[in-house]
């Protein structure tokens, strides 16, 4: 089973800007630890970055500071860097043609926010046939709160994942990840 990992807006909007990740504790160390794991592995690693469409927008601005990667992702072999402006990884990007030169079947998603690009692109994965893993220490959020009501990022993460769980994708530990990749 021919894998890759996607490293889905690992950027410093999430550390210093607008949006601070808080949960689950850890996120930002399993994400790397699934990066070198996978670099180890040799596999594909694709990662996503995302800005938006209006160039005046307060947030992933492209070419601002919040818009860069993380260092420490930027710093990290990749296979591929992809931009996009729409929460689904595969909308309007050449994820899926690059999935497909590559004969992967499943893709393994890792990043930020569990509830809006993870969500989706996982979701998107699972629509074009592929088999998704859901890594549940590698992916974060904040807590939210808006005029349809409020919840803890503890809440929203656990309900993403059970809803993943239920039909899209296996959703699993970046310890679990590495066993499957190194065995």
């Amino acid at each position: 089973m021919k894998r890759a990992l996607l490293v889905i807006d690992v950027q410093r909007e999430y550390f210093e800007g607008a949006f601070p990740i808080r949960h689950p504790v850890g996120h930002l160390g399993s994400i790397l630890a699934a990066m070198d794991s996978a670099a180890k592995a040799k596999i594909p690693t694709i990662v996503v970055r995302h800005h938006q469409p209006d160039p005046q927008s307060p947030v992933f601005c492209h070419g601002s500071d919040m818009w860069q990667l993380h260092d420490e992702v930027e710093s990290r072999p990749r296979s591929v860097l992809i931009d996009k402006q729409l929460p689904g990884s595969f909308t309007n990007t050449s994820l899926d043609d690059f999935l497909k030169a590559n004969e992967i079947e499943t893709v393994s998603i890792a990043g930020y926010m569990t509830q809006v690009c993870c969500d989706t692109t996982a979701r998107q994965a699972f629509h074009r046939g592929y088999k998704v893993e859901f890594l549940s220490d590698a992916t974060g959020t904040l807590d939210v709160a808006n005029k349809a009501g409020s919840v803890t990022a503890e809440q929203l993460h656990e309900s993403i994942l059970v809803a993943q769980q239920m039909f899209i994708s296996d959703v699993i530990d970046r310890a679990e990840w590495t066993s499957r990749i190194e065995g």
